[in-house]
């Protein structure tokens, strides 16, 4: 749980930077990739796990522009990254001027439930995680090698000397 605004900042900046590697490995192709016919597209996934920052952090009190017309997702890959990356760095900097280390142990209700907004603002890191995974998943399929995130994706395991990397 993070105890101070600076904890917060330091997780998000190192998540965010991750997500930004996985984002920069997506092609305007890939953005149509789905798991199934009915399913969104990886587009339409990365490109709310993009919108829904700031629309997020609005909900809970925080001023922050929302993007315009987030409903449509854009066609390009250059352009959902480098709106990932706008809104990752506005979302630290609206946080960091308007909560305080005080601030993080009010509490709101959040989708139901009675949170702190310590908690609230890990549920948003949570949010991009479970969404970024998606992502690699899809990008896997649209044949796009995925950024590393945690640890090496298959390919890599041979330059660490390993022959038959783990399941």
């Amino acid at each position: 749980m993070y105890v101070t605004i600076a904890d917060f900042i330091r997780e998000w900046n190192w998540e965010a930077s991750l997500t930004q590697k996985v984002l920069e490995g997506l092609t305007d192709d890939s953005l149509n990739q789905k798991v199934y016919p009915e399913g969104r597209t990886l587009g339409r996934i990365v490109w709310h796990l993009t919108t829904s920052i700031p629309e997020y952090l609005a909900h809970f009190g925080l001023k922050i522009n929302e993007i315009e017309n987030a409903e449509n997702v854009p066609t390009s890959a250059k352009e959902i990254v480098e709106t990932f990356k706008q809104i990752s760095s506005s979302a630290a900097k609206t946080i960091e001027e308007q909560w305080t280390d005080e601030t993080l142990k009010e509490v709101q209700i959040a989708f139901g439930r009675k949170e702190t907004n310590a908690q609230i603002l890990m549920g948003l890191i949570k949010h991009i995680i479970h969404h970024r995974g998606q992502a690699t998943v899809l990008m896997r399929q649209a044949g796009i090698k995925p950024f590393g995130v945690y640890g090496p994706p298959k390919e890599d395991w041979i330059h660490l000397g390993v022959e038959n990397p783990p399941l």
